[in-house]
C-alpha cells in the first residue's frame, strides 16, 4: 500500500469510473485556484447569484430558494427532511436501494413516522405502489423518492407520484444525487417541491456542495413549523437569508467550491442540457453493450437503466476486490462495487459529466478484456 511519509502529497491521476465522484475538467481546477475572498464580499455575492440562476436551469424550476449548501450530497438529504420533519410527522418513502434505504434513517432520526414502500433492488417502483400507500396514510406529510439510485443503476419514474402529492398537497421530496445534470430533472413540471443533487457526479464539479431547490410551497411549511429546525447549519430559512437579497452572514463559504460549481455550471450550457443528456444516453449504452459483451450482466430493470451509473453482475469466477484492485493499481481506472447484499456481486461502473467520454469506455474495456481468460 502507497503511504505518504512526510514531503509533497502527489496522489496518481484516476480514471474515475465509479459511482462518484467523477473526473473534472481543467478550467474547473483553474477557477478553484482564485484567490479566496470573505463570505459578504460583493463579487462572491455575484458568483453566488449566478450559481442561483445556472442551478434554475439544470433543476428545470422557477423556485426561488435555489442554492447550493456547503457540504456534500448527503447533507442535501440531510436538509432535506430536518427542515420539513416535526416529531411524529408521517412520510412515505419508496424503497428499493441502498440510498433510498439511508433516506428513511435520515428522516426517522429527524423525528418521523416512516411508512416505506419496498421493492426488490434492482427495480423500479411502480408508481401506483406508491400512491397507494399515500392514499392509504392521507395523514402523510412528505413522500421521498430517490430517482436515480446509486446503488442499483436504477431511474425511477416520478410524475405521476408528484402529481398526486401536488393535488393532495403532500411534499415532494426528490433525491437527484445521479441524475441531476445527466439526465432530466424537471422539479417544476414533475410537481416536486425539494430537490437536492451533489457536485461530483454528472455535474462534474469536485465534491463539496450539494445543489438544492425549494417550491415555495414548501418554504411556507417551513416558516409554519411549531418547533425550530433542528440543525443551525442546514436551516433552510437561514440559508435563504445568505443566498437571498437579504445577505444575513450564516457560514463562512467554500470560495474556492464555488468558483468551481460556477464554472462547472458554465461548461453545461455551454454543452448544452439536451446535448449533454443525449452523451451520456449514448455512451451509457455503449457502456452497457461493452461490459454484455465480456460476460457481465446488466442489473436493472430493462426499461428504467440509468445512463450514468450501469450496474453489472460479475462473470462467473471474477473475484470482486482482486480486480478491482488491478484495474486501480494497473491502470488507474476506478470502479465501484456494490452496496449491501450486493457487496461482492455487482459492479458500479459510472459515466458522469466529464468521465462520460468514449476514450475512457475503451480503456475500461480494454483493460478488463487483459484480465478476463
Amino acid at each position: 500500500m502507497e503511504k505518504w511519509m512526510g514531503g509533497d502529497m502527489h496522489p496518481s491521476y484516476r480514471i474515475l469510473m465509479g459511482p462518484g465522484p467523477s473526473n473534472v475538467h481543467y478550467r474547473v481546477y483553474q477557477a478553484m485556484s482564485n484567490p479566496i475572498i470573505g463570505y459578504l464580499d460583493p463579487q462572491i455575492l455575484a458568483c453566488m447569484d449566478e450559481i442561483s440562476e445556472m442551478l434554475r436551469g439544470v433543476f428545470h424550476t422557477k423556485n426561488q430558494v435555489t442554492l447550493a449548501i456547503s457540504a456534500t450530497g448527503s447533507a442535501g438529504m440531510e436538509t432535506s427532511y430536518v427542515n420539513f420533519v416535526e416529531p411524529g410527522d408521517v412520510v412515505v418513502i419508496g424503497v428499493s436501494g441502498f440510498f433510498a434505504d439511508r433516506m428513511t434513517q435520515v428522516a426517522s432520526r429527524s423525528g418521523a413516522n416512516v411508512i416505506r414502500v419496498e421493492e426488490e433492488w434492482g427495480k423500479m417502483i411502480d408508481p401506483e405502489k406508491v400512491i397507494k400507500a399515500l392514499k392509504e396514510h392521507p395523514e402523510a406529510k412528505i413522500c421521498g423518492m430517490v430517482h436515480g439510485e446509486t446503488s442499483t443503476g436504477v431511474r425511477q419514474p416520478l410524475e405521476e407520484i408528484g402529481a398526486y402529492c401536488k393535488k393532495k398537497d403532500i411534499l415532494f421530496v426528490v433525491d437527484a444525487v445521479t441524475t441531476l445534470g445527466g439526465y432530466e430533472v424537471k422539479v417544476d413540471d414533475w410537481g416536486i417541491d425539494v430537490c437536492y443533487a451533489s457536485s461530483q457526479k454528472c455535474l462534474g464539479v469536485p465534491p463539496g456542495l450539494s445543489p438544492i431547490t425549494v417550491s415555495p410551497k414548501a418554504m411556507d411549511v417551513l416558516r409554519s413549523r411549531k418547533t425550530p429546525v433542528q440543525s443551525f447549519y442546514l436551516d433552510l430559512t437561514l440559508l435563504a437569508k445568505y443566498w437571498g437579497t437579504e445577505r444575513v452572514y450564516h457560514h463562512t463559504a467554500p470560495a474556492s467550491l464555488f468558483y468551481a460549481l460556477r464554472e462547472g455550471l458554465q461548461i453545461i450550457f455551454e454543452e448544452g442540457l439536451e446535448a449533454r443528456f443525449q452523451r451520456h444516453q449514448t455512451l451509457g449504452d455503449r457502456l452497457k453493450m461493452d461490459l454484455e459483451g465480456l460476460g457481465f450482466k446488466l442489473f436493472a430493470q430493462e426499461g428504467y437503466r440509468l445512463p450514468m451509473l450501469t450496474a453489472v453482475v460479475l462473470p462467473d469466477g471474477m473475484d470482486d476486490v482482486k480486480t478491482r484492485s488491478r484495474l486501480l493499481n494497473e491502470h488507474n481506472i476506478e470502479v465501484g462495487g456494490g452496496l449491501g447484499y450486493l457487496k461482492g456481486k455487482v459492479w458500479r461502473v459510472g459515466l458522469m459529466g466529464e468521465t462520460c467520454k468514449l476514450r475512457y469506455i475503451h480503456c475500461l474495456i480494454g483493460a478488463l478484456r487483459e484480465m478476463i481468460p
